[in-house]
């Protein structure tokens, strides 16, 4: 029986241990997928030990032996963008992938905002224009892949095995009832590009709401560095307290019961997530590890909210650079493009510093081949799940057409560059700050510090040099400023107004050296 035990999850690594004399293919590899063009084309599967798996693609063939585990990988010569072909994978069985496409594969991952897909999250968080925009998805040159939700504390080598799931196995056309409940961001951002760069575009949907970032990273990725040892005291704080889950779920059930007797609200609960999604790595495992052999473009990413405690919101300055780090590793295509999503505007509770959050996003911009879609004012300060992702995708897809294609476009607002004393004020200048513009009025949104630290509102105004525009911030509180700040609040939004000639706003940021501690006793709302 011990045994047996020992050898169940060598099983779950190797599908093949279970065939039966056939080559099989993960869910990733199916009809109506998208390969990436200009990469040497990776195919992989399971046969019997030995067995003998030939694949055709475009006038081109490659084989290869299966192993001792019954693994076979092969290369097909790299391709241009075009199809629909037909892909013939060929051993003591043969397979049949028709109506595929040769363009560009992005990977679209993060939690609840860019899971949210075109049919919204129900009757009080609807996506903007969503039925209009559903009825509209007729899209032949986008292919779409959902991925199930899955954890597991060990990498996975196929997504999608669950038939009780309900989500498609394996790729889809983009229709209406595909595209309905996909997400949403992901799907403006592939629409876009497609149309832009005339070429097929396929998205996966790796998404899971509610999720921290450290459960996205593989083991390897968080152990590399030593900085991330919070992370794991968060998770085994969080862990003790699972017991008493369904106990105070039983609790508030009877609390609402009790209201509705009494012809009163319901009362308001804690959230109670699923505690495997937040797991470290049991993401990465379940949901990104199977991906890692298909060769992409690039990724879009949207999560923070949910790292952004106070116990711990400063470990996203380290975590989410490690994640970007991770994932090109583990892919082992060099520095592709990794584009994400700032957090917006959203009057959270009083445990929860969306600020420190941001400015760890804007700081990660120091990676190469990164870009961010700053979204501060696109946001609903009542609502954590913004219905606008129109212009979500709109600005991922400008950051793709300038990192990935590098077009001559701009794709970002104004990202503070430095922060510079003059005398009773201080001086900041941007980077993608040409035709910088205050929409609405006055410049709002801007503190300012002494070396005590001690921010207060203060007045901006845009001002002209020979070496570009700047803008001068002080305050008569302040008679030496020597830190600046924007829009650090939880939901800033709409009193922040500074934008640049192509209408993208500006970032929030501090000039700090270091990102603040939260400060539990002062919330950032």
């Amino acid at each position: 029986m011990k045994s047996l035990r020992l050898l169940l999850p060598l099983l779950a690594l190797c599908p093949a241990a279970f065939s039966r004399a056939e080559v099989t293919l993960p869910h990733l590899l199916s009809s109506h997928m998208v390969l990436q063009r200009n990469r040497p084309i990776h195919l992989w599967g399971w046969a019997d030990p030995g067995e003998q798996v030939t694949a055709t693609l475009h006038g081109s063939s490659a084989a290869a032996k299966a192993d001792d585990l019954g693994h076979w990988s092969l290369y097909l010569p790299a391709e241009k963008a075009g199809g629909p072909y037909q892909v013939t994978i060929a051993g003591t069985n043969r397979i049949v992938l028709d109506d595929v496409l040769v363009g560009d594969v992005w990977v679209a991952s993060g939690q609840s905002n860019m899971e949210f897909p075109l049919l919204g999250f129900g009757p009080t968080t609807p996506m903007q224009n969503g039925a209009e925009e559903i009825r509209n998805a007729n899209q032949p040159q986008l292919r779409l892949m959902l991925v199930q939700k899955a954890t597991s504390p060990y990498p996975l080598q196929d997504v999608n095995t669950d038939p009780q799931a309900g989500s498609p196995e394996g790729w889809t056309l983009c229709t209406p009832d595909t595209a309905a409940h996909f997400s949403a961001a992901a799907y403006f951002f592939a629409r876009e590009i497609a149309a832009k760069e005339h070429v097929p575009v396929g998205v996966i949907d790796s998404t899971w709401g509610g999720t921290p970032g450290e459960s996205w990273v593989s083991m390897d990725g968080l152990a590399a560095d030593p900085g991330l040892m919070p992370v794991f005291a968060f998770w085994a704080d969080k862990s003790r307290d699972a017991g008493d889950v369904p106990r105070l779920q039983a609790a508030e059930k009877r609390a609402d019961e009790a209201a509705t007797a009494a012809g009163k609200p319901k009362p308001q609960h804690p959230w109670h997530p699923d505690l495997r999604s937040w797991n470290p790595s049991w993401l990465f495992n379940g949901m990104i590890a199977p991906l890692t052999p298909l060769p992409i473009q690039g990724v879009i990413w949207y999560q923070g909210e949910t790292n952004s405690d106070v116990r711990r919101a400063l470990s996203y300055e380290r975590i989410f650079p490690a994640l970007i780090e991770d994932w090109r590793k583990q892919w082992g295509q060099g520095d592709f493009p990794f584009l994400y999503v700032q957090i917006s505007s959203f009057r959270s509770n009083a445990g929860e510093d969306w600020p420190v959050i941001r400015e760890a996003q804007r700081r990660t911009l120091k990676l190469v081949n990164t870009a961010m879609a700053v979204t501060i004012d696109i946001g609903n300060p009542e609502n954590v799940h913004p219905a606008d992702k129109q212009d979500v995708g709109h600005r991922l897809a400008l950051a793709a057409r300038a990192v990935a294609y590098g077009e001559q476009v701009e794709d970002s607002g104004p990202l503070f560059r430095q922060a510079t004393p003059a005398g009773d004020a201080i001086q900041v200048w941007f980077d993608h700050g040409d035709g910088l513009t205050a929409k609405h009025g006055e410049l709002t949104g801007f503190e300012v510090a002494g070396a005590d630290r001690n921010f207060t509102r203060a007045e901006a105004k845009i001002e002209h040099h020979e070496a570009g525009e700047y803008i001068s911030v002080s305050s008569p509180s302040v008679s030496q400023p020597l830190y600046v700040r924007y829009g650090w609040q939880n939901a800033p939004a709409p009193t922040l107004n500074l934008y640049n000639a192509a209408g993208l706003p500006a970032s929030p940021f501090t000039s700090e050296k270091d990102i603040p501690a939260p400060d539990p006793a002062h919330p950032t709302n």
